[in-house]
């Protein structure tokens, strides 16, 4: 497995992140955006990157408030700023072609920058809820209460080092749903498990409806929740996908 090279990238409001790269051919890039408190230095994000290395470049980063980027995390609200700026690398590059790729928490803000910044090639988002304040599932509990609460803030910042904004949204953002129906014509896959636990197959049946052609949904049986529950074939499929989109 190859171990992407550090790179460090700026945001447009000063934030810096921390970021990998791994080089490939033929004009194609992935920017792999993960999940609230993973890292692209994390075993399952490398072997997710080296195996869309197959297929091009790879700019995997870490969120702001995440992993040795600065900052504080929004859960998905700022960190489309994070997003253009591996964009950004991934041009200055000199690939023809990005593809950003997100799981969970990254899918909701890859879907959200495809709508708002647009200026990729594909989106890609995997386990991404399409709604805000789901709390209809344990696991989500969980999170809100890592995010919300200060005792929540203070265990997820020891147990992951993962920094949450303690102020919150204001205003709340646009969520993946309501702004899902702006990427086109960029094209959209929205890949979801049917054992996901964290989000039901409704947040991939919402986001679908609410986008526009061209657009796929892929419903895997058996495949759980994001970075940790996807398997290399159904990355290589991924990649198979995005090397066909032009």
């Amino acid at each position: 497995m190859r171990d992407p090279d550090p790179i460090t990238l700026f945001t447009s409001d000063a934030v810096r992140i921390d970021a990998g790269h791994l080089e490939g051919d033929g004009g194609l890039c992935f920017v792999l955006a993960h999940g609230f408190t993973c890292s692209w230095r994390q075993p399952a994000l490398r072997r997710i990157a080296n195996v869309l290395n197959r297929r091009g470049g790879v700019i995997a980063l870490d969120f702001r408030g995440h992993g040795n980027s600065s900052g504080r995390s929004t859960v998905g609200d700022r960190e489309v700023l994070d997003v253009e700026a591996a964009v950004a690398a991934a041009r200055r590059r000199g690939y023809e072609r990005v593809v950003v790729t997100g799981f969970s928490m990254g899918a909701a803000v890859a879907v959200r920058h495809g709508a708002l910044y647009g200026g990729v090639d594909a989106v890609v988002s995997v386990s991404a809820p399409a709604r805000w304040y789901y709390r209809e599932t344990v696991p989500m509990r969980r999170v809100h209460w890592a995010i919300e609460r200060r005792a929540g803030r203070l265990a997820v910042r020891l147990a992951r080092g993962t920094r949450v904004a303690a102020n919150g949204w204001d205003p709340v953002p646009e969520a993946p749903h309501e702004v899902a129906g702006r990427i086109a014509p960029i094209p959209l896959l929205v890949v979801h498990g049917d054992a996901d636990l964290f989000l039901p197959l409704d947040h991939a049946h919402q986001l679908y409806d609410a986008a526009r052609d061209p657009r796929e949904l892929w419903i895997e049986p058996a495949f759980g929740h994001a970075e940790v529950a996807v398997t290399p074939e159904l990355i290589q499929r991924i990649a198979d996908w995005a090397a066909t989109q032009r």
